[in-house]
Order: C-alpha cells, then sequence, then structure tokens
C-alpha cells in the first residue's frame, strides 16, 4: 500500500491511564479536579479530543465509580475551551491468574470482572461523545495478567454504546483485533463512520517497529478513520509514523511520561510537541468542530 500522509490531522490526548504511573511523575493527575484541569490545558495546547480514565483520589489506583466520571465530565463540559470528550470503557474486565501451578482460583487483588452493563454505566451517565471498546482479550505486560474482552462482551458493550449514540473508538491492539472489529461493524453494531485507535508497543500486543504498524495500517479499511500510539521511548516518534501513514494522533501520560530523555512532562507538553511534529510535516492540526462533522458525534 502506497503511503498516504493525513493533511488534516487530530489530536487525542490520553490524560491519564488506569496504570502505576503516579509514583513516577508528579504530573499524572489523580483527583477529578486534576485531571479535568490537564485535560482542558491539553486542548488549549491543540488537542482536540482527550481521553480520560479517573483514579481513586486518595490512592492514585484505577477506578470505575461513575461519580468520579461524572465530576470529570461536569468539569471539563464548564471550561472555556471546547473540546471532544472521550471516556474509557476499558474497566472491569481484568483478571489477574493465580501462581503457574494454581491458576485458579483468580487472584482477588487486580481482578475486577463486571458485566457489560455496569462497563458502560458511566457512559450512559455522562453520555460523551466516543468512549473506547477494547477489542480483543490479551495477555497485558508482565505477570498472570489478562485483560478480557470476550466476542459476547463486546457484542453486547458495542450495542450498549451504539444505542446511547456514543461513538465506539475501537482499540486495536493487534491484528486478531482488527478483524473482530470488522465483525462488530458487519454486523451492524458499531455504525458509520468508524472510528478505531491502533495501540502499539503494549507488551503483548501488537510491537512497534514499523512493519508491524504498517501490517496495522494496511488491515484498516479505507473508509475508516484511525490514529495510533506507541508507549515508552518512541510515543514522540509515533505521531509522525501516524501522520505519514495517512491517520491521527494520540500523545498523553497514559502512554508516555517524557518529553524527551529525563525530562518529565505534562500532557499539554507533549500536545505542543505533536503540534511542532504535525505542523512541520506540512499537515494541518483541525479542531473539535471539524472533528465533529467528521465522525458525526453528538455533543452534548
Amino acid at each position: 500500500m502506497p503511503l498516504a500522509m493525513n493533511r488534516d490531522v487530530f489530536i487525542t490526548c490520553a490524560v491519564t491511564g488506569a496504570g502505576d504511573t503516579t509514583s513516577k511523575s508528579p504530573h499524572v493527575p489523580i483527583t477529578p479536579k486534576q485531571i479535568a484541569e490537564s485535560a482542558i490545558d491539553a486542548a488549549k495546547a491543540g488537542a482536540a479530543v482527550v481521553h480520560c480514565h479517573v483514579r481513586d483520589p486518595e490512592t492514585g489506583a484505577a477506578s470505575r465509580r461513575n461519580d468520579l466520571y461524572k465530576e470529570v465530565t461536569d468539569r471539563i463540559r464548564a471550561a472555556d475551551v471546547d473540546v471532544v470528550l472521550n471516556l474509557t470503557a476499558g474497566m472491569g474486565g481484568d483478571m489477574i491468574f493465580g501462581n503457574v501451578e494454581q491458576p485458579l482460583p483468580l487472584n482477588p487483588k487486580g481482578t475486577d470482572m463486571v458485566g457489560a452493563t455496569e462497563r458502560v454505566s458511566h457512559v450512559a451517565e455522562c453520555l460523551p461523545e466516543i468512549c473506547t471498546l477494547d477489542c480483543g482479550t490479551m495477555n497485558f505486560s508482565l505477570g498472570d495478567y489478562v485483560m478480557t474482552n470476550t466476542p459476547s462482551m463486546l457484542r453486547a458493550m458495542a450495542k450498549l454504546m451504539t444505542d446511547l449514540g456514543v461513538r465506539p473508538e475501537i482499540e486495536a491492539f493487534d491484528t486478531g483485533h482488527l478483524w473482530f472489529a470488522k465483525q462488530l461493524v458487519e454486523e451492524g453494531l458499531i455504525e458509520d463512520p468508524v472510528l478505531i485507535q491502533l495501540c502499539m508497543g503494549i507488551p503483548w500486543g501488537a510491537p512497534d517497529d514499523l512493519n508491524t504498524f504498517m501490517a496495522m495500517v494496511n488491515n484498516v479499511p479505507a473508509n475508516w478513520t484511525f490514529s495510533a500510539f506507541s508507549i515508552g521511548r518512541n510515543a514522540m516518534a509515533y505521531p509522525a509514523a501516524a501522520v505519514l501513514a495517512g491517520g491521527n494522533v494520540r500523545v498523553g501520560l497514559e502512554d508516555n511520561l517524557y518529553a524527551g530523555k529525563g525530562l518529565l512532562a505534562t500532557n499539554a507538553q507533549l500536545v505542543e510537541k505533536a503540534v511542532t511534529v504535525i505542523e512541520g510535516m506540512g499537515a494541518r492540526i483541525i479542531g473539535p468542530d471539524e472533528v465533529r462533522k467528521k465522525l458525526k458525534l453528538t455533543k452534548r
């Protein structure tokens, strides 16, 4: 497939994830107020979309509490800058196995498995314009953690999102996830325009070398809109790779803590660096209104 550079690019900022990053950087937001303020700063720096998890304000651990999502949502919507709101729906599918000789029962520390309706309950309450759908099961990072998203679960969650009028952002961590995403679209559970995020470099999904990345890109249907990111040391190289391959850009402290070697960054600084890369390539940064028109989003 010949490269077809994207000339009109939107940036998503993944503001704070579910990982244990709060002890590694003072810039990772924890409380709803901090998360919202960091998202607003990212929007002012050029992000058209902000992707938000929430954390327990006391411990910094990942949370699914609806009241925390509601506070983040309300604060962002009340801000003096416009931005497309994207909430995660990836929580509630965490399975931690026992040891290698006794995988069952599951380790209750870290295991968090709930049903489809509960996994999207905060989406139903907050009604963001976009929410994520992790489109498969995979071994995730080290140890005995498995990110669990069965076909039945994904079908149910996709239908709930579509019925709510919220655009799913399919998160694909490997080529098989793209295969199943096409199946969801074929079954009418996800409607056009289809939005997908290529998640590169997460152990043990698709590695972020360019051959694998282009294999992922080449499996995205031409009429879908895609973004891409990598984690860690290659995160700030991926804005260029994504744009050159015809996609959009994601940066943020969920994926990477550094603006350069040893230089801890804020979300706004990561967005600013991405803007510099994108504009330096001759592309144009588009804002939230153009993203809404492109993806047929419902602003609330």
